[in-house]
């Protein structure tokens, strides 16, 4: 009876340490299935589940820049205007230009980065706070845009330019009606997942934290998995692989590296949740919010070149209200609206939240301000959680 009593308050500790993850994951879930019930089972078919993946391409891009602006403390309101200036850029290059594809994607995202040099420097170096700049790049950019496209569409792409957003990884076999390559990459992934989830349970072990019970680790695996294949299994059953979700997946690799495993993605969370602590320890306030300023201009032009990719065009009108759904995004996945807490895997799954309710209205044809209008909602509910849930702990 001891034994099992502990076991309880070990899963009750760690739910309530985790509550902000195991919410968004809920949300997601409930989102989902009512909007499966209203479209009468279109939302989850195999076609539309792909075409909301390539979807939430380009908010998961932006959301994983945004988290680690938001985690640090600020916000970034430019990030739609930046997005449809560089994908403009991209558009001159190839299209007025005749630049090829990597050339053009090297040029458009170097923009990119040095726009965030410029954010970086007025925010990190001269102390102006990050709403106002980025307020200011906002109507800058917008501005910017509209001049360099003198107000008309600009395209199209080549194919090798547009496969960023609309292409698929081929297959290995042609096997009717099923993506084989797709399968398989499911099952290697969910391998590496319980490898991953093994070697973490020991080292905390090792440490003498707690961990969950073996039954419960076991079940968590379980549904973990089976979240996975039928992730990949949704893609197999129409087209396969899409590269958006390649180029996604290893952003977040990459972030999820950066915020974990190095010093800078310490220092971020150090600046964001007690930033004269921070300093005091000895860490570069400045350098480190010039780096995340740089990597939000960087990975904003990434996506404005998927959202160009799959509109195979630059428009003035691009990039619209694009850091609403960032935003709401990050804080959905977990992020404070205080900073200090959040990570790069709860907001793509915050993207995946917004795109879904994105994608489920729009099949629904609801009205465009009730769109808003629930987007809104979602947004305010979110950041409300946040608070709530820290007052609790508290």
């Amino acid at each position: 009876m001891d034994k099992k009593q502990k076991n309880l308050n070990t899963l009750t500790n760690l739910m309530k340490g985790n509550i902000r993850q195991y919410g968004m994951f809920i949300a997601l879930f409930v989102i989902m299935v009512i909007f499966n019930i209203l479209t009468d089972g279109i939302f989850v078919s195999a076609r539309n589940l792909t075409n909301l993946y390539l979807q939430t391409g380009y908010i998961a891009v932006l959301a994983t820049g945004m988290v680690l602006v938001i985690i640090a403390g600020h916000i970034d309101l430019s990030v739609g205007s930046i997005a449809a200036f560089t994908g403009a850029i991209a558009a001159i290059l190839q299209v007025k230009m005749g630049l090829p594809t990597i050339p053009t994607v090297l040029i458009t995202l170097l923009v990119g980065a040095l726009i965030g040099c410029w954010q970086g420097f007025w925010i990190a170096y001269r102390k102006v706070p990050a709403f106002i700049v980025t307020l200011a790049s906002m109507l800058m950019f917008r501005g910017a845009v509209i001049a360099i496209t003198r107000g008309q569409t600009i395209g199209p792409f080549s194919d090798s330019f547009n496969r960023m957003s609309v292409g698929y990884l081929p297959d290995i076999a042609n096997f009717e009606g099923i993506h084989l390559l797709s399968l398989l990459v499911g099952v290697v992934g969910v391998v590496a997942y319980a490898i991953m989830e093994f070697n973490k349970r020991e080292k905390r072990r090792g440490y003498g934290f707690e961990v969950l019970p073996i039954q419960f680790f076991i079940g968590k695996l379980i549904l973990v998995s089976g979240l996975i294949l039928a992730f990949i299994l949704s893609m197999a059953l129409y087209k396969g692989i899409p590269y958006t979700v390649i180029i996604v997946v290893l952003l977040i690799g990459l972030y999820t590296f950066i915020t974990k495993k190095t010093p800078l993605g310490r220092h971020i969370y150090a600046i964001g949740g007690n930033l004269e602590a921070a300093r005091l320890s000895g860490i570069s306030a400045r350098k480190t919010l010039f780096k995340v300023f740089v990597s939000m201009g960087t990975l904003a032009a990434l996506s404005g070149m998927i959202y160009s990719a799959r509109l195979n065009s630059a428009a003035p009108s691009a990039g619209n209200l694009f850091e609403l759904d960032a935003i709401a995004a990050s804080f959905i996945g977990g992020a404070s609206a205080s900073g200090g807490v959040g990570t790069v895997f709860g907001a793509i799954i915050g993207a995946l939240v917004m795109a879904s309710i994105n994608n489920g209205m729009s099949l629904l044809n609801l009205d465009i301000s009730y769109q808003y209008l629930i987007k809104g909602l979602v947004l305010l509910l979110a950041v409300w959680f946040d608070i709530s849930t820290r007052n609790k702990n508290k």
